[in-house]
C-alpha cells in the first residue's frame, strides 16, 4: 500500500491562510466581521463524500454537513433511484458515482468520506479510502468479519487516520453520566454477569435462499456493484436495499444490526477486551423428516449466545456475557418489581449489568433514550430520563468526527471521540465472535454412515492476540472471507 501524505488537504489549505496571514503587514478582518457568527471560511471547510446515500447513509452524511458547515463534493450509491434520490436533492452540488473506487480515484481534493452499505463492503470500502489518507466514518457493524476489524484498527493507527463507527449511542451522555458513573463508582459492586437481548431479527432470516430472477431486477441498480466483494450471482430479489441482513455473504444478521448498540454498554463501562471463549446455541427448524434443516448460507431465527472475559479494571472478577436474539430474553430479576420492564419499553431490548449489590438496567443505545436504570439489593433506586437529548441529531457523533477531521489525529478532538477504531474494532471483534460461533454451530460433516454430524458444537476457545480458535481449526474458516477479484482487502 503507497503511504498517503499524512498533511491532508483540508490541513493544507489551513497552513496556506495562516502563513500567508503571517507574512502579510496588513490588518486581517476577524472571520466573523465578514460573515457574521457561525461563518466558516470555504478553507475551513471539510471536503465529504458519501459511499453509500440511502437509507441510513442519508442521515450520516446529513449530520456530517453540520447544517451545511462542510462541503459534500461526491455521494456514491448503487441506486439513486431509491432513497438516495432525496440526498441528491438535498446537496445538487455534489458529483454523483456508482463506484466507489472510481470516485475515490477522482476526487483528489476529498478529505473523509462517510460509509453506509450493506456489512459486507464496510471493510473493503474503508481500507480503499485509508489507503488514500482519507478520514472515515463507518456505519456499524465496522466490518463483516474479525480479520477486517482488526485489519481496519491498525491501518487508521498506522496511517493516522481520523476514524468513527456508527453506533451513535456511544455518544450518548446518559451512558457516560450515568451508567458509567455507577459502574466507576462500585454502585452495584463486584459485575460477574452481563445479560443482553434483542427482539431482532426483524428481516427475513435466510433458510431457503431467494432464488435469482434477473427479469426483476430494477433498472437503475447496479447489481454487480451492490455485491462488491461476495461471490458473483445472478440478480437475486428481495436481498436490496434491507433483507440482505438475513445472509452471510452480505449481512451480519441480529448480532450486527444491534450489537454494536447493546454490547458496546457493558464493553466500554467495563473495559472489556477480546472474549476468552465463544459458545451457541440456535433456534431449530425441521423438515417433515425430522432433520435439522439449517442453511449454513443464512442466519438462524433466533441465537443464544456465552461469551467470557477476563477480569477487567473495572471489574476484578471474571465476566460472562449472554445475548439472546429472536425475542427470547432473560428471567426478570427479583430486585427489579415485576410490573416494571426490564431494558427498554415492553423488555424488547436490553441490558443487564449484574453486580453483587445490584442491578443496571438499561436500553438499546442508540438514539432511542437510554433509560438507565439502578436498583440495589437495600432497595435504593436511581433512575434516568426517559427522554434522550435532542440537542443535536444523533448526539453530535458525526459532527464530532468533522471536528476530529479538522483538527488532526493527535488531537484532543480525535482522542475524544467515544467510538474511533482503536475502541470499535476491538468491540466489533467482540460482536462477530458471536457470529463465528453461530457459523460454528451450522457445521456438519459425513460421519461415514450416510448421515451428517454436527461436529462443531462445542465450546470454542479464542486466542484473541492471535486472531485463532486454538479448538477446532474449521471454526477459524470464518475468521475472514474470499474475495471476488478487485475487491480483496
Amino acid at each position: 500500500m503507497n503511504e498517503p501524505n499524512e498533511q491532508q488537504p483540508d490541513a493544507s489549505r489551513r497552513s496556506f491562510i495562516k502563513n500567508s496571514m503571517i507574512a502579510s503587514s496588513f490588518f486581517i478582518v476577524p472571520r466573523h466581521v465578514l460573515g457574521g457568527v457561525g461563518f466558516t471560511a470555504p478553507s475551513d471547510k471539510l471536503n465529504i463524500a458519501a459511499i453509500g446515500a440511502g437509507g441510513k447513509g442519508a442521515s450520516d452524511i446529513r449530520n456530517a454537513s453540520v447544517k451545511g458547515r462542510e462541503n459534500i463534493v461526491a455521494l456514491c450509491d448503487v441506486d439513486f433511484s431509491g432513497s438516495a434520490a432525496k440526498t441528491v436533492l438535498e446537496f445538487p452540488k455534489a458529483k454523483l458515482y456508482a463506484d466507489y473506487r472510481e470516485m475515490l480515484d477522482k476526487e483528489k481534493a476529498l478529505d473523509a468520506v462517510t460509509i453506509s452499505t450493506p456489512d459486507h463492503v464496510h471493510g473493503p470500502a474503508a481500507a480503499f479510502a485509508m489507503e488514500r489518507g482519507k478520514h472515515v466514518y463507518v456505519q456499524k457493524p465496522l466490518t463483516h468479519n474479525i480479520r477486517e476489524a482488526r485489519m481496519l484498527t491498525k491501518m487508521a493507527r498506522d496511517k493516522k487516520i481520523v476514524s468513527q463507527m456508527g453506533n451513535q449511542g456511544a455518544s450518548n451522555p446518559l451512558l457516560h453520566n450515568m451508567v458509567k458513573k455507577w459502574v466507576d463508582s462500585g454502585e452495584i459492586g463486584k459485575i460477574s454477569k452481563v445479560q443482553i437481548w434483542t427482539n431482532r431479527p426483524v428481516w427475513p432470516q435466510g433458510y431457503a435462499m431467494p432464488k435469482p430472477d434477473e427479469s426483476k431486477k430494477p433498472k437503475d441498480l447496479n447489481w454487480d456493484l451492490w455485491l462488491g466483494p461476495a461471490e458473483y450471482m445472478p440478480y437475486t430479489p428481495n436481498l436490496h436495499p434491507f433483507n440482505w441482513r438475513g445472509w452471510w455473504n452480505y449481512g451480519t444478521g441480529a448480532l450486527g444490526d444491534v450489537g454494536c448498540h447493546l454490547i458496546d454498554i457493558p464493553f466500554r463501562t467495563l473495559g472489556l477486551k477480546y472474549p476468552t471463549d465463544a459458545e451457541c446455541s440456535v433456534g431449530s427448524v425441521y423438515s417433515q423428516m425430522w432433520t435439522a434443516d439449517y442453511n449454513p448460507e443464512g442466519c438462524p431465527a433466533s441465537s443464544f449466545i456465552t461469551l467470557h472475559f477476563g477480569a477487567t479494571e473495572k471489574s476484578k472478577s471474571p465476566i460472562e456475557m449472554t445475548w439472546s436474539d429472536g425475542g427470547i430474553r432473560p428471567s426478570h430479576p427479583e430486585i427489579i418489581p415485576a410490573n416494571q420492564d426490564i431494558g427498554g419499553a415492553n423488555s424488547a431490548n436490553g441490558v443487564l449489568m449484574i453486580g453483587d449489590k445490584g442491578i443496571i438496567s438499561t436500553n438499546i443505545n442508540d438514539s432511542s433514550p437510554l433509560m438507565p436504570k439502578l436498583y440495589l439489593n437495600d432497595g435504593k433506586t436511581e433512575f434516568g430520563p426517559e427522554t434522550g437529548s435532542t440537542e443535536e441529531p444523533e448526539y453530535g457523533h458525526q459532527r464530532k468526527w468533522v471536528d476530529a477531521c479538522k483538527a488532526g489525529f493527535n488531537s484532543k478532538e480525535h482522542k475524544g471521540l467515544t467510538s474511533s477504531f482503536d475502541y470499535a474494532g476491538p468491540m466489533t471483534e467482540t460482536v462477530l465472535m458471536g457470529n463465528l460461533a453461530i457459523r460454528s454451530f451450522m457445521l456438519r460433516k459425513d460421519n461415514g454412515k450416510g448421515q451428517q454430524d454436527f461436529f462443531a458444537r462445542r465450546k470454542l476457545l479464542w486466542d484473541g492476540e492471535n486472531m485463532k480458535i486454538t479448538n477446532l481449526e474449521e471454526a477459524n474458516q470464518f475468521v475472514g472471507r474470499t474475495y471476488r477479484k478487485g475487491w480483496e482487502v
